[in-house]
């Protein structure tokens, strides 16, 4: 098969996709078998001082270049993975191509947006859209597919009145006309009431399934049918006004997540244990309990953020500098304005690390902060040598979530072009933070004992700890859009020491290829198709497995062209090559997150 020569290589056809070979290989024959990228990484370490962000004496590092915009020209226009879709209450059985290995039983479960308008009235974020969960169920080879939408107070209110009654994060509802004067007049004085639109992910708790986006509220659903279930409020178990759509779980079911709390002294992060066990049939959170309350930098501007990590012994929590202005928040329906108004990118601030003992609650004392940076994902965190090692997709400007817009995802020529390079692209980075600070330590000192990493955290005249980040990828990351919706092989590797993570690679405001790292080596594989748009990829073990990466990636493809089906696409995790692909000939928007259950 013939090469395809792109900006940033050698692109070789694989499997209905690309494996991109390394540009080293420019010069060489082209050979069939897969290539994977290979460049070696600069580790030059560079102190930067809190206090100043000049390099004095020292040559700028590639290792810690920021490397932040794009220049890209000839998007394609994407705009029917930004439409409404009706859903598929029934399965439908898919076409499939290739091979689906008969061990894989089990249902692939997805959640994102679906619906963008009732009526006349638009949604104006992607974030607001009405949750559509999907799933894709497979046994003995065997695929079928449905969605529904979610039946969340939402969106059978926004129905029944044919128009937007609930505020979503992007999205202002009016006065219901239908008020008096001095009804629609008392309505702007009045807080939006928190939406139970779960259209980011699915989470577990004690063994029921929920899907949850940032408020207070999830949904229980039924992971065989998709039937809608009961709301839980999340403040009626704990003190929180929300919490993430991120958990971490450990072996045993017990799961902790973050939500913030506000009051009239300010605000507040805390995490929350949640127990893997029911005390009876209709519990749900009972006996959450917050295992720590930390305060932020500034109480009435804590930081926005969307995860966090975790190791066996430790939840490690990022404070960046996105902030939410509780002040606008809590005057944005009288100003006319959504909530997304009031979260803004302020890179005065450093970002700051917290990090809390999950089995005592207490939080460290160490101080560490690096430069201002943005992130939604983490990819994993673990302990050794008296270190925890953090490794998560870092943006260099955190200006996105206002950018991602429907207007904006809708666009076409030089305008898409240019909000695309206007994101500053996500890559995954490593950090160390040494759990034993002491005032015996010399300043100025590498902290970090580990010679795997060129990470570093250098202790300051103030006692605060100063963190350099190593990037996990070489420079060929670059050129594939850097990374986000990472994944790993949770069961085995969470909050353990691990080799590989999965993502997206981002040549476009949305995935457009799936990526393979190793940790070590910082080499890559790459699947692609040109013009279709895979999802997070989701890893499953093939049971009984003994490598790392012995199992299979689960990603929908979606593409925007109408000629085209969407499908489902499964790869070998280890080599990247696809086993097989099953297609569905409905029309799916692009989605968030999901999780694979096992049969």
């Amino acid at each position: 098969m013939a090469a395809l020569l792109v900006r940033g290589g050698l692109w070789r056809p694989r499997g209905g996709g690309l494996v991109l070979l390394s540009k080293s290989l420019l010069t060489r024959p082209v050979v069939a078998c897969t290539t994977t990228l290979d460049r070696p990484t600069l580790a030059h370490q560079i102190h930067i001082s809190p206090r100043s962000y000049v390099l004095k004496d020292v040559l700028p590092s590639p290792q810690q270049e920021l490397v932040t915009f794009s220049n890209r020209k000839g998007l394609q226009c994407i705009s029917p993975l930004m439409r409404s879709v009706e859903e598929t209450p029934q399965p439908i059985l898919t076409k499939v191509k290739g091979h689906i290995p008969k061990w894989l039983n089990g249902s692939l479960l997805r959640n994102g947006p679906g619906k963008f308008e009732f009526g006349e009235e638009k949604f104006n974020h992607w974030f607001d859209g009405m949750a559509l969960l999907h799933q894709f169920q497979l046994e003995n080879g065997i695929v079928t597919y449905r969605s529904k939408f979610l039946q969340s107070d939402s969106y059978v209110t926004n129905s029944r009145h044919n128009r937007i009654v609930v505020s979503e994060f992007g999205t202002l509802a009016m006065p219901d006309p239908c008020k008096s004067i001095f009804g629609r007049f008392i309505s702007w004085f009045e807080m939006p009431r928190p939406t139970d639109n779960s259209s980011v992910n699915y989470v577990v708790y004690k063994g029921d399934y929920y899907v949850s986006t940032e408020t207070n509220f999830m949904r229980k659903v039924d992971p065989e049918t998709l039937e809608t279930k009961e709301k839980v409020d999340w403040s009626k178990f704990v003190v929180v006004n929300g919490a993430t759509a991120h958990p971490h779980y450990e072996p045993d079911g017990t799961a902790y997540n973050m939500g913030n709390s506000y009051g009239k002294h300010g605000s507040s992060y805390n995490i929350i244990r949640i127990p893997p066990q029911k005390s009876n049939r209709d519990d749900t959170l009972q006996g959450a309990k917050v295992l720590c309350s930390i305060a932020p930098a500034e109480k009435m501007k804590p930081s926005y953020y969307h995860s966090f990590g975790m190791s066996e012994n430790y939840v490690v929590f990022a404070e960046q500098p996105i902030k939410i202005n509780l002040c606008r928040v809590i005057t944005s329906k009288f100003l006319g304005k959504p909530i997304a108004d009031g979260i803004n990118w302020e890179p005065q601030y450093k970002t700051r690390f917290h990090v809390v003992n999950k089995h005592t609650g207490e939080l460290l004392p160490g101080q560490f902060y690096s430069r201002p940076f943005a992130t939604f994902h983490h990819i994993n965190a673990f302990e050794d040598q008296g270190c925890v090692v953090l490794d998560l997709c870092c943006q260099d400007d955190g200006g996105s979530l206002q950018t991602y817009q429907l207007q904006n995802l809708r666009k076409a020529g030089e305008g898409l072009d240019q909000i695309y390079n206007s994101i500053a692209r996500a890559f995954p980075r490593r950090f160390v933070l040494p759990l034993n600070v002491d005032s015996s330590v010399p300043v100025g000192q590498n902290l970090s004992p580990l010679s795997y990493t060129s990470a570093s955290a250098v202790k300051e005249v103030d006692g605060t700890v100063w963190c350099m980040h190593e990037n996990l990828h070489s420079e060929d990351l670059e050129e594939v859009g850097g990374m986000e919706f990472p994944q790993i092989n949770y069961s085995r590797c969470n909050g353990r020491k691990y080799r590989f993570f999965y993502g997206c690679g981002f040549r476009h405001l949305v995935g457009d290829s799936l990526i393979k790292m190793d940790t070590e080596t910082k080499k890559m594989k790459i699947w692609q198709e040109d013009g279709f748009y895979p999802s997070e990829p989701v890893f499953v073990p093939v049971p009984k497995a003994t490598a790392e990466d012995s199992g299979v990636i689960l990603s929908v493809v979606v593409t925007p062209s109408q000629n085209q089906n969407t499908f489902l696409l499964v790869l070998d995790a280890e080599t990247f090559s696809e086993l097989g692909r099953a297609e569905v000939p409905v029309q799916m928007p692009y989605g968030f997150h999901g999780i694979f259950v096992p049969r």
